[in-house]
């Protein structure tokens, strides 16, 4: 009998489902400007919102870019400030990334802004503390907010980048940004984001540096995010990631996600980091499900979520990745043709805006 109910209780776990993470998350910043050029989404040949076809593939967090420019284009706060009603209207929480700057690839000072130092320090406290207001004013309270988006060589350079002026000038300004939002709001949670999450050793360097006395304090942030992605280097393995991040837990204590990742459907050119997940749709669900693995097995439950970095953003379908581009082929898909197939393309829906697949990976990969 004994021997019978081991039996039964083992089957039972091999039987029983992987429990999500309680954040599964979409980075679609681009996507109003991409139905202003004409785009729409399909799910199972139904034209849909994409925030809607998200949320009902199992997507429940919305990550959103804030550049510091006034364009809808360069992703102005106005613009962000829309596409959050859409997002908390379609039931997903809001997950907003400061980048503190103007220009896509930079991390320079925006030109309006103070150059010293001092400046600066009130300049990204009031920006900070006005922004967090301003969403909550509207409606759409922030649940989690990036102050710098991968910021292992700082931020507003050249004052605040690492490798010219040390740590502290960083500290400081990263004590101003928190203090901008602790005083806006008592509930919004405040996310420090790294590249290369799986890098063990720069992820330490960092936080081994980043704190100064008087200036930014363990308390100045509630929880870790980090970006994961398989091309730029075969170092970036599920192994790798989990003792960077194992590593991060055990020295704060605070909970962590992933929130940039991505996996190609189609790539030359590239060896990924992960060699036996296939390049396909499949393969973008399966790379997803291995990191669920990785932040689930994370001590004390601290591994909470994974955002998939544009799904949607046709027009620039490889998403950074370093596989073989055919570069006059970008221009047959923003006018939605397929004369030519692409040789990198990472997103979740064709070039003509219907879902792949792997678009169920927010509900059985996450």
């Amino acid at each position: 009998m004994r021997l019978l109910r081991v039996c039964l209780l083992t089957a039972l776990t091999i039987l029983s489902p992987v429990k999500a993470l309680t954040y599964r998350g979409a980075d679609f910043s681009s996507l109003v400007n991409l139905e202003n050029s004409g785009l729409v989404y399909k799910d199972s040949g139904s034209a849909t919102k994409f925030e809607t076809i998200l949320k009902n593939h199992g997507a429940n967090l919305a990550r959103i870019r804030i550049w510091t420019s006034t364009s809808s284009s360069q992703y102005s706060l106005n613009y962000g400030l829309a596409l959050a009603k859409r997002a908390v209207a379609a039931g997903m929480t809001l997950l907003i990334d400061l980048h503190y700057r103007a220009d896509p690839g930079k991390q320079a000072i925006p030109t309006s802004w103070p150059k010293d130092l001092n400046g600066l320090n009130t300049q990204i406290y009031t920006y900070t503390n006005s922004l967090v207001k301003s969403f909550a004013a509207q409606g759409t309270p922030i649940q989690f907010i990036q102050i710098g988006n991968e910021i292992n060589d700082g931020m507003l350079w050249p004052v605040g980048r690492i490798s010219v002026n040390g740590y502290s000038p960083l500290s400081q300004l990263l004590h101003s940004a928190a203090n901008g939002v602790r005083d806006a709001s008592s509930s919004t949670k405040i996310m420090i984001h790294l590249a290369n999450g799986w890098n063990g050793g720069a992820v330490s360097s960092f936080f081994n540096q980043i704190f100064i006395p008087g200036q930014f304090a363990t308390n100045d942030f509630d929880l870790l995010g980090f970006s994961f992605y398989p091309f730029y280097g075969t170092g970036a393995t599920y192994t790798a990631l989990k003792s960077s991040l194992q590593a991060m837990v055990t020295k704060f204590n605070k909970d962590i996600m992933v929130v940039e990742t991505d996996w190609a459907a189609v790539c030359s050119g590239t060896t990924m980091s992960e060699k036996s997940i296939p390049i396909s749709a499949a393969g973008q669900s399966t790379w997803v499900s291995g990191i669920r693995t990785v932040l689930q097995g994370l001590s004390g439950g601290h591994g909470i979520g994974i955002v998939y970095w544009e799904p949607g953003w046709v027009g620039n379908a490889g998403l950074g990745s370093s596989c073989a581009v055919r570069q006059h082929h970008i221009f047959n898909i923003i006018r939605r043709t397929d004369a030519e197939p692409p040789l990198k393309d990472a997103l979740l829906v064709d070039g003509s805006g219907n879902t792949r697949s792997s678009i169920n990976m927010f509900s059985a990969s996450m």
